[in-house]
């Protein structure tokens, strides 16, 4: 239970959003919403190219596809809710509301985050290992591997909103924030939140870290295979499967390191909360984008997929 100092319960945070000026709302509005249907569009589209093409059944797009429904949903716990708030000034967030929002978006950003670290692996498997790579990934094993992500993502999600949620509120109902995050929540209690700092800490160390050393671990061994072979035709091949997820997770966790390993004396609100907008609303758009860019494969199967409804439509009418 949350209770305010008269002892009342807490049933709603108000979040102070991304701006109080009016003329800011609207255009701001219309952005979040082409972003947002971007987003969803591209996402829901990469799924479903790689569902209807059977070229593309193979581990990597395997993964990709798990890595578009996870931006999609991670993206819609948040951004839904700062378009409402831009265009109708509401802001306020039920007490559930705040926990679910909090739940959601901490589990899908901490699958996406070993997600990438799986993708590096199987990239490591592809590039450095080709004569192993069938037995080595294979259904079974990216399952599980996939499941392996979400369980770790819903686990931690339980500990940080049972944590977090399990603490009385008495300072304010204003969420410095335009979405529930855990810092910005904790900063309302007036329990000791000692316990639960350490435990975000130690949280968010573990997935940055591990996911990083696995995914730079990977990348050593790939460039290493990469400089031993001996055309150069078969280099740029090596790179071209490897550069869309090399960009994917330049953009991902560039911003989470800008976001959480500046100095404490370094910190804005202004600055935090620009490189969350960035993370939590616009990296979800870009992975559809990087990944389709300059692969072919995904070129082809849009192509077949194109040409396939133009020719039921044609014997339709």
């Amino acid at each position: 239970m949350a209770y305010v100092e008269n002892n009342t319960k807490v049933n709603e945070f108000r979040l102070l959003g991304l701006t109080d000026t009016p003329e800011l709302q609207v255009p701001l509005f219309i952005m979040f919403t082409l972003v947002y249907l971007i987003t969803v569009i591209g996402n829901l589209g990469m799924i479903l190219l790689i569902l209807l093409d059977s070229r593309l059944h193979t581990p990597m797009y395997f993964f990709l596809s798990n890595l578009s429904l996870v931006d999609c949903v991670y993206s819609s716990a948040v951004t839904p809710k700062v378009m409402a708030g831009l265009l109708t000034g509401d802001e306020v967030i039920s007490y559930g509301g705040c926990a679910a929002q909090m739940f959601f978006f901490v589990a899908f950003a901490s699958v996406d985050c070993f997600l990438l670290a799986v993708m590096a692996s199987d990239r490591h498997a592809a590039v450095c290992k080709p004569l192993h790579y069938t037995t080595t990934m294979t259904r079974s094993a990216c399952v599980r591997m996939a499941v392996a992500c979400y369980v770790w993502g819903f686990v931690e999600s339980t500990i940080h909103t049972g944590f977090t949620f399990s603490l009385s509120f008495c300072r304010s109902h204003l969420v410095h924030h335009f979405f529930c995050d855990i810092p910005a929540v904790l900063a309302l209690s007036c329990s000791d939140i000692y316990t639960n700092e350490i435990v975000l800490f130690i949280l968010a160390a573990f997935n940055v870290f591990f996911a990083l050393t696995v995914i730079l671990t990977s990348y050593l061994f790939i460039f290493i295979a990469i400089l031993r072979m001996g055309s150069a035709e078969g280099q740029k091949k090596a790179f071209s499967t490897c550069a869309s997820h090399l960009t994917a997770v330049t953009i991902f966790y560039g911003t989470v390191i800008f976001m959480y390993l500046q100095p404490s004396a370094s910190h804005s609100m202004d600055n935090d909360q620009m490189a969350s907008v960035f993370y939590t609303i616009i990296v979800p758009m870009l992975n559809p984008i990087v990944y389709s860019l300059r692969n072919k494969e995904v070129h082809n199967a849009f192509k077949k997929v194109i040409e396939k409804m133009r020719t039921l439509f044609r014997t339709s009418f």
